[in-house]
């Protein structure tokens, strides 16, 4: 596959989630991740369930095809390694407390002085300023006070979650588009500058017309269950067997799918016209719909309503969908084998370059497992790596220096 961004270096001290979806989007590009974590325990997601054999799945999630070094980030000792990987480096990415990269010894001065060409991203809680700049900020937090949560669940009056932390993968995202820009933005001649955004700022980005509804018509949308909150048929629907999604978005579709279901007197039903008309009376309509569905199976109904060009499918669970034959055609699960000898899959990252899908070409690291090959990459003794470990100023994991010697 193209590798857009070979020859880039991030060093990557984020962590959880936002922070490192964000570097793995990077690296399926073909940038060069070095995550820099603390020897007291490394990046957070490490301790988080599920775990398989010990390792953590959460983590193992979001950090393929990254490095490990792992240093201690307060001692005189940790902060020269981390000035000489940023001095080398594109970019760096943080998901720090507003603040805490200050506290490290990193302001803005002394990373200019180190890199004036560096590439700085963050991923914040709630912006660079305003009341709450320092709030740390998690993902269900902000649904509710993004107002993702009110528009989420089965009717008027409740509030669910997003059953995926929606917020954090999206902030990874746009935080990886920031850099990007910023570093495509050098190539045109622009000063790198500092890219960042917030999970607030995400989230009610990802408001779209219903944000807009509420900005121009000052009224607050209600969650509709699994029904489109301003299109009808559109949403979950019962067979004679399980249910199915349907999503008929245009009167040609309509027509077509009254057709399919036998229901030619609904074309020219006044309730159900127009799209208005079908949103307006959305419970007669599902009435009558699942009325004629409940005579086939869902394994019926669905080639046979997406082969007349109107979408719709099964509703799986992960493991069904995982399995599923067009999952498998996409080449979407990778097998990799960590430095432990243990079997991971992964979902590769989701792009295509010229008809070639990214691939996975290392496993998650290990908590330090590249610790002495990077530091050694970057002028340091195989004497000086075993010194700083047996001091404690880093951490080497089964990768060891014991195998340079």
């Amino acid at each position: 596959m193209l590798k857009p961004l070979r020859g880039i270096t991030v060093i990557d001290l984020s962590r959880a989630l936002a922070g490192p979806y964000c570097t793995a989007l990077l690296a399926d590009m073909g940038a060069r991740i070095i995550k820099v974590e603390s020897v007291n325990g490394g990046d957070t997601a490490r301790q988080w369930p599920p775990f398989q054999n010990g390792h953590s799945l959460y983590f193992d999630s979001v950090n393929r095809n990254k490095v490990s070094v792992c240093i201690d980030f307060y001692s005189d000792e940790g902060r020269d390694i981390l000035s000489d990987l940023i001095a080398g480096a594109e970019v760096l990415v943080e998901n720090f407390k507003p603040g805490t990269l200050e506290k490290m010894g990193f302001t803005p001065a002394r990373l200019d002085e180190l890199n004036p060409g560096l590439v700085v991203a963050s991923v914040t809680g709630f912006g660079n300023t305003g009341p709450l700049k320092d709030d740390a900020g998690l993902d269900q937090v902000i649904q509710g006070m993004s107002g993702l949560m009110s528009v989420t669940g089965p009717g008027p009056g409740s509030a669910y979650r997003v059953g995926v932390p929606i917020v954090d993968i999206t902030s990874g995202m746009i935080c990886a588009f920031g850099i990007v820009a910023s570093l495509l933005g050098a190539q045109n001649g622009e000063r790198p500058g500092r890219v960042s955004t917030s999970l607030l700022e995400t989230a009610l980005n990802l408001s779209a017309f219903q944000g807009q509804k509420a900005l121009s018509l000052g009224e607050a949308s209600t969650p509709q269950g699994n029904n489109h909150p301003v299109i009808a048929p559109y949403g979950m629907f019962t067979t004679a067997t399980e249910s199915i999604n349907i999503a008929v978005g245009s009167d040609k579709q309509w027509r077509t799918f009254c057709g399919l279901l036998g229901l030619p007197g609904a074309v020219e039903d006044p309730r159900f016209i127009t799209g208005a008309d079908r949103s307006a009376n959305r419970d007669q309509l599902s009435e009558l719909i699942e009325t004629a569905l409940a005579a086939k199976s869902a394994a019926d109904w669905v080639p046979l309503i997406s082969q007349a060009g109107i979408p719709c499918g099964p509703i799986f669970d992960y493991t069904q969908a995982l399995a599923s034959e067009q999952v498998a055609a996409l080449g979407l699960v990778q097998r990799l084998e960590r430095v432990d000898g243990s079997e991971l899959p992964l979902l590769r990252g989701p792009l295509s370059l010229d008809g070639e899908a990214s691939e996975i070409l290392s496993p998650p690291p290990l908590l330090g497992e590249h610790t002495a090959d990077v530091l050694m990459e970057f002028g340091m003794t195989l004497d000086d790596v075993t010194r700083l470990e047996r001091e404690g100023r880093i951490m080497c994991g089964p990768a060891k220096i014991g195998a340079q010697q």
